[in-house]
């Protein structure tokens, strides 16, 4: 077997480990670094799920990882199972946040009145900077112990992260205050000293920067706090998930009903569920009808009718009448389990641009420290005074904490994917949204994609003297017995039309048709040669009716009685109501539309036509379906594949961008890098708008982050920038992130906007 040279000896072990201790972008760099120097790992950190996703080889342990992260200076623990969102235990992120909205309003209460007093001259009373001192020392101790323990903890293991930035600024501005109050001309009485935004240059024995230490420090646990909590509201899409499922379930035992909690549920039990309750697990029909509501799970808003044998989803609500369902699927094998799973997967990955991102930030700090001793010494070589000197040195340290670029990418991918999963669109992960902005060619698969993918009867063509009505009750009748799909749909339509009458002498021809005695009338129905071959009459008129359905490429029967034909049926795999409007909306998103389909021409052309589109390649058996694929990407195209079936998922595989029905196979849907749950073409729509939208969000985030410390640095290299104010910028540019992410939760659903 051929072998890579580089191929690491990685097993399919995989865990994942939540992270704490974590404070920023570089934090989740130097551990994923840690851990992929490991023999036989892969790892990816995430700074805003705060967990590590490793792939280790079997010499390789967990205990192994968890100790490498430790040794690092952060905690790492198996990650216990997620829980519906509001029923977070005690001691989780509820108490995370809750002390550091504390530590927020504490440094609020006690920072105003130490910042007023350092802008308004006229407010500077008798010894007011020693009350300056009283309020600003609690702040800079107690609200920003964060900062100093974290960076504590990475100096002891020779790192420096943005919290070490955030440290040594605070520290350095409290510190200079006190030898100034203490040693230097500060402590006198009377001193006053004017606010300014930028620096003044001085001796600096006389000046104090309380405002600046006390003001930072609450501007970064502001932004620190609005981030923790904008991350938990980014997530929130996934718990609601979770939170969808049924929590107990009426079994039947014995013919008895027990309730019990779902977990403990079977495969194989019977459980009964009434109208407005949820369905407790994925199971098939035994008896009993009703509509299911699905519109949480799927975001389709009509309810789907269900009777004996039809498959139903758990989580999904009984709109209408008592159901008994057998379940085939429980626990973490359930397609809302598998949802919430490509959900949390697709957001713990990493997108080309973040991993740049990760880069830089890994590398960051040590050169803003760096770039901060610089500017102190060119400042006090070019004889500005120390006071200057060292403003523009904290102002440096302060304003360079590259958090917003850290949070980029993964608050986008957090909320864009946590909405696309409450629309029915499951993005296996960020690579796939890089995918959706360069395909230019989206190829659709007819049956069951474009189409329903079952038959419908569409049309009733009694012969001239005939009534529709009497045509479609005999041939229904007679059709019920067989298990064709052409016969079923028949049927059916029969069925929904009127009670139907019982059939004797049923008898099955194979290949051309039915015979069968109802209401006393000797009756065919089937192909023009069984008619023949039973000695009827076929006029002119009902052969017509079955050549002109087969132009339009639907399929027709003839049925008769009584010596002669009787008139004509067409039944057709008939076009979904939304597949027209969707095929425009994917030419609006700059995709052109290709039909690929086994069936032939004539039938091909026909949906074509219907939906809209111009290119059909008709005729396709199964294995050739890659090599068309193959052939428009040789012709310069970049292709998406859409399609739900088993002879799809090499095509979805080979596509640039695989989109698989939710409600087609497993097999299409693991080969794909789109799900969309909902049987709708225009989730397709949905799904690529989404993926760009949420492209352009990370790349707008990332702009801005770059953008924010390229620009912000020089200024305050060159004296331009208070360091108060640095603080509020950097804090500001996180919480501009994030808030920008968060404007994905307001993405609408083409459907929606048609509507």
């Amino acid at each position: 077997m051929d072998t890579t040279a580089k191929s690491l000896p990685v097993a399919a072990n995989r865990i994942e480990l939540a992270i704490g201790g974590m404070t920023c972008a570089s934090c989740a760099a130097r551990i994923e670094k840690k851990l992929n120097r490991m023999e036989g790992v892969q790892a990816t950190v995430n700074y805003a799920t705060e967990k590590a996703t490793v792939s280790y080889a079997d010499q390789v342990t967990p205990d192994d990882l968890i100790a490498t992260v430790e040794k690092t200076g952060y905690t790492a623990v198996l990650p216990p199972p997620p829980t519906p969102a509001g029923t977070e235990p005690a001691g989780e992120p509820v108490d995370e946040l809750r002390g550091l909205r504390n530590r927020l309003w504490t440094s609020v209460a006690l920072s105003v009145p130490v910042v007023l007093l350092a802008m308004v001259p006229a407010w500077q009373f008798t010894y007011w900077q020693w009350l300056s001192l009283t309020l600003a020392a609690p702040v800079v101790v107690y609200g920003g112990l964060p900062f100093h323990r974290a960076a504590w903890i990475n100096l002891r293991h020779g790192a420096a992260t943005m919290d070490t930035l955030v440290s040594l600024g605070t520290l350095a501005a409290f510190g200079w205050s006190l030898w100034a109050l203490f040693l230097g001309d500060a402590g006198m009485p009377g001193m006053t000293h004017p606010f300014s935004l930028d620096i003044v240059r001085g001796g600096g024995a006389g000046n104090i920067y309380l405002e600046a230490a006390a003001g930072v420090t609450t501007f970064i646990l502001a932004g620190r706090y609005f981030e923790a909590r904008s991350k938990r509201t980014a997530g929130a899409a996934l718990r609601a998930l979770l939170e969808l499922g049924a929590k107990d379930v009426a079994v039947l035992r014995g013919g008895v009903e027990t309730r019990i909690p779902v977990d403990r549920l079977a495969v194989g039990d019977r459980f009964v569920v009434r109208p407005g309750e949820k369905i407790a697990t994925d199971g098939t029909v035994d008896e009993g009808t009703s509509a299911v509501d699905a519109s949480m799970l799927t975001g389709e808003s009509v309810p789907v009718e269900v009777g004996p044998g039809d498959p139903v989803v758990g989580a999904t609500v009984n709109a209408g009448g008592r159901l008994v369902v057998t379940a085939t699927r429980v626990g973490a094998d359930t397609q809302l389990a598998q949802m919430a799973k490509l959900v949390e997967e697709a957001q713990t990955g990493k997108a080309a641009v973040q991993r740049l991102a990760d880069r830089i930030s890994g590398v960051f700090v040590p050169i803003v420290i760096a770039l901060a001793v610089g500017t102190l010494g060119w400042w006090l070589g070019a004889d500005a005074g120390p006071t200057a000197a060292f403003t523009a040195a904290v102002a440096v340290l302060i304003i360079a904490c590259p958090c917003a670029l850290g949070l980029a990418t993964p608050t986008a991918l957090l909320v864009g994917t946590g909405r696309g999963a409450q629309l029915g669109i499951l993005i296996k992960g960020p690579e796939v949204l890089e995918s959706t902005r360069q395909v230019d060619t989206v190829v659709l698969d007819k049956t069951g994609t474009v189409t329903t993918g079952r038959m419908t009867l569409v049309d009733v063509l009694p012969a001239p003297g005939e009534e529709r009505a009497d045509l479609l009750r005999l041939a229904g009748a007679l059709e019920a017995g067989s298990e064709h799909p052409i016969a079923r749909a028949i049927a059916v339509a029969a069925a929904e039309a009127g009670a139907l009458p019982p059939v004797t002498g049923f008898a099955n021809v194979e290949g051309l048709g039915v015979t069968g005695t109802v209401d006393g009338h000797e009756v065919v129905v089937g192909r023009l040669r069984l008619l023949r071959e039973r000695g009827l009459d076929v006029p002119e008129a009902a052969e017509r009716a079955v050549t002109d359905a087969e132009a339009a490429g639907r399929t027709a029967v003839l049925a008769g009685w009584d010596g002669r034909a009787r008139g004509a049926l067409a039944v057709a795999d008939v076009v979904k109501p939304t597949s027209r409007a969707a095929v425009a909306g994917l030419r609006a998103l700059g995709l052109t539309p290709v039909l690929l389909t086994g069936d032939n021409a004539t039938v091909a052309h026909a949906v074509a036509a219907q939906v809209g589109i111009d290119r059909v390649i008709a005729g396709v058996l199964p294995a050739d379906k890659v090599a068309e694929v193959e052939r428009l990407q040789a012709e310069g195209r970049t292709v998406a594949m859409v399609g739900d079936g088993i002879n799809d998922a090499a095509a979805l595989a080979r596509a640039d961008l695989g989109l698989a029905m939710g409600t087609g196979t497993d097999v299409a849907i693991e080969a794909s890098d789109l799900t969309l749950v909902r049987g709708d073409l225009t989730a397709a729509v949905d799904a690529i708008r989404l993926s760009r939208r949420t492209l352009a969000v990370i790349k707008g985030n990332l702009f801005w982050a770059f953008a924010y410390n390229v620009a912000a640095l020089p200024l305050a290299a060159a004296g331009l920038l208070n360091p108060m104010v640095a603080g509020a910028a950097m804090a500001f540019s996180s919480v501009f992130v994030v808030a920008n992410s968060l404007r994905l939760r307001r993405f609408r659903s083409a459907v929606d906007h048609a509507g």
